[in-house]
């Protein structure tokens, strides 16, 4: 199956059901989701390629001189499975086509010429094919699902009431809890729940206040003691400056009215009462306590781009035409690396990208895991004639082909049938 590897937004998943995963095992159908690779990526996973990390039964599948070996472009075929009844993974067979030879590689450039009416089809039919270049990108990927748990010490004011405490029941433990009508979908990125645990609540008496429900004013008892305050503490009017007259121009005198001629006023936050009320119970003096489970579902992924040497000299416009066919698909508990029959390199990626699993949190626990394997094909044709060439690349299995410098076009930018308006 096909997959953008190149786009401009990513894609998401959708099922239309959720299928409870124990802490043991699971399995479901494989996905077929594509994975977004950026053309920088590939430039850089070029640079460190080795051009004999692939054989050449995997990496030119699509095409290959008429010397190549045939024997050499036999189907993938995938051997082994994970248990009765469960489908572990699947591997594409779609590269095990007869390879193309010279004659179709040359009719699908013919073909490709004969669209447009101002090409010449000269080149297309008499020039030599003198290289034929793989320039596939390879991307590897493992998404582990997992489930995190912890508990919360959740408090709120007691205004009354029973309380679900230990004497209704038995606390449930944290992995106790039956959550699989929460459960979000396989792989979704992040999802977070509270839920309160069965039987957790207990009422304590507020240590704010020591249950009685009020606080000394931290205004009026500045360096008293812990728990003892004092009462009809006044501040000096800001107004009168204490006076409790307001001297006027004329030599006149008239009663503050901040302070009603008294010089002094009651503190703000207490009245001058010496107390206020507890803010941690809301004047209830006990509070009311219970354990919350704090559950986290997230999707951790690793992902590893392999590119051959020939990919880094690719048009960027060759990568965004390209779609990535997935060679391998599996979903399971834990993943074990893929098996390819005639592809020991590529197993050994499969392995490096298992290898580079994501460390799993101690308070966690897997649900599942992907790991896809995808090729992005891609093959770079030359073709010459004396002291002239020319090249052209033939992506995907649809076997499209992009030129960008064809040699022989008698338009000269005139004619609706060039390339830059996209005909």
């Amino acid at each position: 199956m096909e997959q953008a590897l190149l786009s401009d937004q990513k894609q998401e998943e959708s099922l239309s059901y959720y299928q409870y995963v124990g802490r043991t095992a699971s399995f479901s159908a494989p996905s077929a989701i594509g994975e977004e690779v950026s053309v920088d990526e590939i430039r850089s996973a070029s640079v460190f390629s080795d051009p004999n990390y692939y054989p050449p039964s995997i990496h030119s599948a699509l095409v290959a001189s008429p010397e190549s070996d045939p024997s050499q472009g036999q189907a993938l075929v995938f051997q082994g499975g994970y248990g009765e009844g469960f489908q572990q993974g699947y591997i594409s067979n779609q590269f095990g086509r007869p390879i193309l030879d010279e004659v179709e590689i040359r009719q699908l450039l013919i073909d490709h010429v004969g669209h447009r009416c101002c090409w010449a089809s000269q080149p297309a039919r008499r020039w030599k094919i003198s290289a034929i270049e793989d320039c596939n990108v390879y991307v590897g990927t493992l998404e582990t699902f997992i489930e995190e748990r912890e508990t919360v010490r959740e408090t709120e004011p007691y205004a009354g009431g029973e309380t679900d405490g230990k004497g209704t029941g038995l606390e449930l433990g944290l992995w106790e809890l039956d959550l699989r009508s929460e459960f979000p979908l396989l792989f979704v990125p992040h999802k977070e729940l509270r839920a309160k645990i069965p039987h957790s609540e207990a009422k304590e008496k507020c240590s704010g206040c020591q249950g009685r429900g009020e606080i000394p004013c931290p205004t009026c008892n500045v360096g008293l003691e812990p728990g003892f305050y004092k009462e009809n503490q006044m501040s000096q009017c800001h107004v009168c400056y204490g006076r409790g007259l307001i001297a006027h121009r004329d030599g006149s005198d008239t009663i503050c009215n901040k302070c009603n001629g008294n010089g002094k006023l009651p503190c703000v936050m207490c009245a001058s009462h010496g107390l206020i009320k507890c803010q941690t119970c809301n004047g209830q003096g006990s509070l009311l306590t219970r354990n919350i489970a704090l559950v986290r579902w997230r999707t951790l992924s690793n992902r590893k781009v392999s590119a051959t040497t020939g990919a880094a000299s690719v048009p960027d416009e060759v990568f965004h035409k390209a779609r990535g066919v997935q060679l391998y698909n599996t979903q399971a508990y834990q993943c074990n690396p893929a098996y390819f029959a005639d592809s020991y390199l590529l197993n050994r990626f499969s392995s490096e990208v298992i290898a580079d699993r994501t460390p799993i949190p101690p308070a966690s626990r897997v649900i599942c895991e992907r790991h896809t394997i995808s090729v992005v094909p891609v093959t770079r044709v030359t073709m010459a004639h004396r002291n002239k060439a020319f090249s052209f690349y033939i992506i995907g299995v649809n076997r499209e082909v992009y030129i960008r410098d064809y040699p022989s076009k008698f338009c000269w930018g005139l004619c609706c049938c060039l390339e830059w308006l996209k005909v």
